[in-house]
Formats: structure tokens, sequence, C-alpha cells
């Protein structure tokens, strides 16, 4: 039978990853995250004026309500990209993205009149561990529009901001 490592547990007869070594050693006190969330079924919703002022509005509020603070972001017409990061007294991610979501799938129907589920149950995250990772993950977001054939430059796409300097 397996015994105790020091990672934590083993099942079986299967040895730890040795490549998990160097979790232990990861630590950041302060981390920016990359965030991607989808429509539910990709449902074209989000790339207009009225949507978008409700994203950006629930984004502005992130502090009060949830102790995030968002930075970059862009509004594709089945997603969004965004990076955020904790405040002091902030709720888990988690929490976050869902009470986000929640908020702004009453008010996306509400407003807008669209009916049914507005975003996916999950959503994608990365840590930013260097301002190289930054940098790459800024560029993709903000060229995402010209991969997606929507404008031929990213300056023309209208649904990028920023809401804080992070």
């Amino acid at each position: 039978m397996a015994e105790v490592s020091d990672l934590g547990y083993m099942i079986g007869t299967i040895m730890p990853h040795s490549h998990l070594h160097r979790l232990e050693r990861i630590w950041i006190s302060s981390p920016i995250f990359f965030i991607t969330t989808c429509t539910d079924n990709k449902r074209l919703l989000l790339s207009n004026e009225s949507t978008a002022s409700i994203l950006i509005a629930e984004w502005k509020s992130a502090p009060e309500r949830h102790g995030w603070h968002i930075g970059q972001y862009v509004i594709m017409p089945d997603h969004v990209h965004f990076f955020c990061s904790a405040g002091n007294e902030s709720k888990s991610l988690s929490n976050f993205m869902k009470h986000w979501k929640e908020l702004t799938s009453k008010r996306i129907k509400k407003e807008c009149g669209t009916e049914g589920n507005i975003w996916q149950r999950e959503f994608f995250d990365h840590v930013i561990r260097n301002e190289e990772s930054y940098a790459q993950k800024k560029e993709y977001i903000f060229n995402n529009p010209v991969r997606a054939g929507l404008v031929t430059n990213a300056d023309e796409w209208l649904w990028k901001g920023e809401i804080e300097i992070l």
C-alpha cells in the first residue's frame, strides 16, 4: 500500500507527480487573474451598448460588492475576458464570479428583454505570474476582435477598456 508523502496523499500505488514539487514554492501575495467566461451555448448577446453598459457597471461596483478590482477587459459577442485582483476584504474568486454572473444575468434579462440562461456555469482563470505574461494576455484580449474577423484593427472595437489600473 502507498504511504503518505510530503505532498499530501497518494491513491493506491500511484506515485505523486514529480512536477508537483514546484507548487509548494509558488506564492503570489496579490495575484492578478486573467478571466474568460462565455455565454450559455455561445449565444451572441454581449457586444451591444445595453449589455456592455450592464457588464461595465457591475465591474465598476465589484470592489464595493465583492472586494474585487477589475482591470482591462474586452467584451466579445459570446464571451468576455478581463483581469481582476482581490482586495483586502474580498470574496473567493468563485464566489465573486458566481455573484457577478447572477447580477449581470438579472439585469440583462430585465433591461434587455433577454430570456434563458445568460452565462455558462464555469469560467476559466489564469494567474498572471509576471509582466511578460500580463503583456501577452493583454495583447491576446485586445486582438481577439481582429482574430474573430469583427474588425480589421483592434482600436476599432468599441467594447474594450479598463476599469482600474491593477
